[in-house]
């Protein structure tokens, strides 16, 4: 199914058509020698105002006229159109779905509690209304159908710092969750506009195990990023030193580098200690 205009005239061009139906009708009913042309009359007239519909703004309604798809109005105001066809009415606004809290296994295996928002509209009224038994239920059942395959894809979060996870990279897993949902939603004639996660973290049965992890990759980084540090100081150090003219042997710059590579990468300041002998 795809949507196409159904016709329709202005609606209060109808109104006055059916009132001057209505007025001639009971003229011929009335003062005519041929009362049958004004009970013909006075008949389209009563006909006529079944086909008489509004339409709101940023509403679509889907004419269907014994079984058969004339097609949809979406332009707001009153119109006339085929007597007797059935009309449904479809929001075509900006809407939003929040999905529940889903308990997935990312693709480390670790379980995680993920939910996500949706914005979404219709854009084609025929596929929402005829290739689809509820719209908004398929798009509730797809989207977290669709959350689910994108949160078993990536892990809750990259140690390693190599590829995508859910924690770091949310902007790209929020466009693949888009893109993944647009391909699921397209048969509803439904159009996603933006999702974006909006919970994200371990299940509690290891969320403290979890924490601790994070804390020890955290030190551990930390740690190789003082080091580096520390390690180009001690370089500037010792060619300054030659610079200035200071000639060092092997052993004083094995001392000064213990020394700097200590009150550097110490978590507590380095207390001076003044050597008054020789180091020989």
């Amino acid at each position: 199914m795809t949507e196409k205009q159904a016709w329709a005239v202005n609606g209060f061009l109808g109104v006055l058509l059916l009132i001057v139906l209505l007025v001639t009708g009971v003229y011929f009913l009335i003062f005519s020698q041929n009362p049958l042309l004004g009970v013909l009359c006075i008949a389209l007239a009563a006909i006529g105002t079944s086909g008489i519909f509004t339409v709101q703004p940023n509403q679509a309604a889907v004419l269907i006229f014994f079984g058969y798809y004339l097609g949809t109005v979406r332009k707001s105001g009153l119109w006339l159109g085929v007597p007797f066809a059935i009309r449904r009415k479809i929001s075509l606004k900006v809407r939003n779905f929040n999905s529940k809290k889903l308990k997935v296994n990312d693709v480390e295996g670790n379980p995680i509690e993920i939910a996500a928002v949706i914005v979404f509209k219709v854009v084609d009224s025929a596929k929402a209304t005829f290739d689809v038994d509820s719209y908004e239920q398929f798009v509730e059942i797809q989207s977290e159908t669709a959350l689910r395959y994108v949160a078993s894809r990536y892990p809750y979060d990259n140690f390693k710092e190599e590829g995508y996870s859910l924690r770091s990279n949310t902007d790209e897993v929020a466009t693949e969750l888009a893109r993944e949902l647009q391909s699921r939603l397209s048969v509803a004639g439904v159009e996603v506009i933006e999702a974006r996660l909006t919970h994200l973290a371990y299940a509690t049965e290891i969320a403290s195990a979890m924490l601790q992890r994070q804390q020890a990759s955290a030190i551990v980084s930390a740690r190789q990023r003082i080091v580096e540090g520390a390690v180009g100081m001690v370089q500037m150090a010792i060619e300054e030193f030659q610079r200035e003219g200071f000639e060092l042997d092997e052993e004083r710059k094995a001392a000064m580098i213990n020394n700097l590579m200590v009150a550097i990468v110490s978590e507590r300041s380095a207390q001076p200690v003044i050597n008054s002998g020789s180091l020989y």
